[in-house]
């Protein structure tokens, strides 16, 4: 069995159990308004001006969702449970990591999501920091049954396990696009599982000065980086809580390909994902690099950007092994390039013309 950790992570005077969504002293300066600093680094008012993610379903696959929680109320959708407590419609969450989760995706009370309009259905794999890569797996696979279009997993396995990775390559097949944490530092020192996998939409974590998250582990599969530290969120028993983490980042994302959903219904899920990951911000070194991937989030610039589909993913249909994981395509060619090889075809159709018209007029003078 491998060892699921939630991609979450703060200083110890922070921490509830194991995972960093805390309740902060009533002395501080408002930490949940302060907490929630990725709204304008998004810039969501601007974005949520072109849509919010309505006809969209997130499966929030995690320790379960309280859809009576007043950020989230009319948003969450009963799923499944397939954690070892069991026996659930998805809808307990006696952790409050599922429900932080789904606070940032359709958050629309003192939580603000990324796609408030959108819908969560929540899909119970764990009940807190332990849990099995098959019981992922099996919510993985229930959640595309019943029409999600987007998942968000924030959680990583340290090892590769063949029953979730065939979940995962059935659910990318189908025109889903899934989104997973790289995870967190110092728990996990490689990318982890589900991230890891060809297809999914690995996520990174920056601070709120854009720059790359020390709690974010680095790797090759690092496809995009979204806000990671001290995020607030929505908690369990109708609290608020402070965090740190690619939870969060992974979440935040999701809600981001929710609003894609919505504003490009005919676009498959790779594209989605090239929006994503093209329209992102450049860091660190020039190009794709292990920090921060292809860049950090741009909202509103993947919602309106003059990106057309690439040829590939228009003949082809759902995303490739190496989509997500491989750096942005250029979003279009350049206008010379097309008349190059315009008139290289051309060169050769008069060629071979010019071949069979002396073939031909050779023959008629054969005796």
């Amino acid at each position: 069995m491998t060892i699921r950790t939630r991609l979450c992570a703060a200083a110890a005077a922070a921490l509830i159990g194991a995972c960093a969504l805390s309740a902060t002293p009533a002395q501080a300066a408002d930490p949940i308004s302060d907490g929630q600093w990725y709204v304008d680094f998004l810039h969501l008012a601007q974005a949520h001006q072109i849509n919010k993610g309505a006809g969209v379903t997130v499966a929030v696959i995690d320790t379960g969702v309280d859809a009576t929680h007043p950020d989230l109320k009319g948003s969450v959708v009963a799923g499944a449970d397939f954690s070892r407590g069991g026996g659930s419609d998805g809808l307990l969450d006696t952790d409050g990591h599922g429900t932080a989760m789904a606070g940032l995706i359709v958050g629309h009370g003192r939580i603000r999501g990324v796609a408030p309009a959108a819908r969560v259905m929540s899909v119970r794999a764990a009940t807190g920091v332990s849990g099995s890569s098959t019981a992922t797996a099996q919510a993985i696979t229930w959640a595309v049954e019943h029409g999600a279009t987007v998942l968000s997993l924030s959680v990583a396995y340290d090892t590769r396990d063949l029953v979730l990775e065939q979940a995962v390559q059935d659910a990318v097949g189908k025109n889903v696009v899934i989104v997973a944490g790289v995870g967190n530092l110092p728990r996990n020192r490689t990318v982890g599982y589900p991230a890891a996998y060809p297809g999914v939409l690995a996520v990174g974590g920056v601070d709120r000065n854009g720059s790359h998250s020390p709690t974010s582990v680095t790797g090759a599969q690092v496809a995009i980086a979204a806000p990671c530290d001290d995020i607030s969120t929505a908690f369990k028993q109708h609290q608020r809580g402070v965090g740190t983490g690619t939870s969060h980042a992974t979440a935040l994302v999701a809600g981001a390909a929710a609003l894609l959903r919505t504003k490009f219904p005919q676009l498959p899920a790779t594209e989605i994902v090239r929006r994503l990951i093209a329209t992102a911000v450049d860091k660190g070194p020039a190009g794709r690099d292990d920090q921060y991937g292809n860049g950090v989030l741009d909202l509103v610039a993947a919602l309106s950007a003059d990106t057309a589909p690439t040829a590939a993913a228009i003949t082809a249909g759902p995303p490739g092994p190496t989509t997500a994981n491989a750096p942005a395509a250029e979003p279009n060619p350049t206008p010379a390039a097309g008349v190059l090889v315009t008139a290289v075809a051309v060169c050769l159709l008069l060629l071979v013309g010019a071949t069979v018209t002396g073939v031909l007029m050779a023959r008629r003078r054969r005796p």
